[in-house]
């Protein structure tokens, strides 16, 4: 049993929800132990010789934060900002506090670095883009400065990371589900108390399009009334393309229609799974796994032999993980759906002028 399903268990009756408001007290009493010690400076706050931006949230789950990285890294890179992504690497094989240098497409196995960092560091391959991974970001980020004279160091998922010291804080609130029940984890899903959007710069609520406008103004005023002067900008997912993963080309979304199959190891699989029935596909069959899960050949070979000759769906932090020789089972018909972020209002300026000042005046 997952921990969702674990969790909807508990609250289902007043036991289980005793017990899990108990644990939310525990932890936090330990994320307010944390502040303070920085606070006090029992714990250093390192810094290093570039402007860093934290792109987090506050909350568990799927605010759409990778997609923001990759937006923000490669219109910083476009712009001719030398950008380095620093990455925790959630479930990679190296030791936590191994700094890998991700800066080609073929350099490492998806494995030593974790399928998030080492699926960024294919994307923005041609954005020129290093993505450097350790769970001491300062080493990663002091690595990146060394190696590559990064000018803005995007810390990804940082928001509850203190050691490095940032410029900036980008906090994504996803407008479906924004403040996590206003309760901490495992009672709610809020990572830190939401005082926390007092040290944001910016927040984006994200997935903006799948609430009503009366909602999204409800989410702002509750940011306001913790930031009064913070600065909200809304953005949206939105499908750009199919890759063909055998011949290595783009299909565009209206060339793909009616039955297909799909299968996912992401945090928000009902997401999804929707987006590509509003694109027009007729999924016959579903297979869901735990978010950072990995492949085998056995897998292959049931998606191969269950899909009836149907397309077969998945998302880049799957493909990465495809495990050696898959092409040998599944020869045709692997289309891998690109979600691209996009700000809304024409407000990608504010974003652009909190990742690097002045940006917008720069040729």
């Amino acid at each position: 049993m997952d921990f969702i399903k674990l969790r909807e268990k508990l609250l289902a009756n007043p036991a289980g929800r005793l017990l899990l408001s108990f644990a939310a007290f525990i932890y936090g009493l330990g994320v307010k132990l944390v502040l303070f010690s920085y606070k006090k400076g029992w714990r250093a706050v390192k810094a290093v010789n570039s402007r860093v931006v934290c792109i987090g949230n506050i909350t568990a789950g799927g605010t759409g934060k990778t997609t923001a990285v990759l937006l923000c890294a490669s219109k910083l890179s476009k712009a001719g900002v030398r950008t380095a992504v620093v990455s925790r690497g959630y479930k990679r094989s190296a030791k936590k506090d191994e700094v890998v240098v991700l800066f080609d497409k073929d350099l490492l196995n998806w494995r030593e670095s974790g399928d998030e960092p080492y699926m960024m560091s294919q994307l923005l391959a041609d954005d020129k883009v290093p993505v450097v991974v350790s769970s001491d970001r300062y080493a990663a980020a002091s690595q990146a400065v060394k190696e590559f004279r990064s000018q803005v160091i995007l810390l990804d998922d940082g928001m509850q990371h203190h050691r490095l010291k940032r410029d900036a804080n980008v906090v994504l609130v996803d407008a479906v589900n924004p403040f996590g029940g206003e309760e901490l984890l495992p009672l709610g899903t809020l990572r830190e108390p939401m005082t926390a959007l007092k040290r944001a710069s910016l927040v984006v609520i994200t997935h903006s399009d799948l609430v009503s406008a009366r909602e999204r103004e409800e989410i702002k005023d509750t940011v306001r009334l913790i930031n009064d002067e913070i600065e909200i900008i809304e953005a949206v997912h939105k499908p750009d393309y199919y890759f063909d993963v055998t011949t290595k080309t783009k299909l565009a979304l209206k060339d793909l229609k009616g039955d297909a199959v799909a299968f996912s190891a992401i945090g928000d699989h009902s997401s999804f799974e929707q987006t590509l029935r509003n694109l027009g596909l007729n999924l016959k069959q579903t297979w869901r796994f735990p978010d950072h899960g990995t492949y085998d050949m056995e897998q292959m070979e049931t998606f191969a032999s269950s899909r009836g000759g149907l397309p077969l769906i998945t998302t880049f932090k799957d493909y990465v993980k495809f495990p050696e020789g898959w092409q040998d089972v599944i020869k045709d018909k692997l289309y891998i759906l690109a979600i691209n972020m996009q700000i809304l209002n024409g407000e990608e300026n504010k974003l652009m002028e909190i990742l690097y000042p002045g940006i917008s005046k720069k040729k």
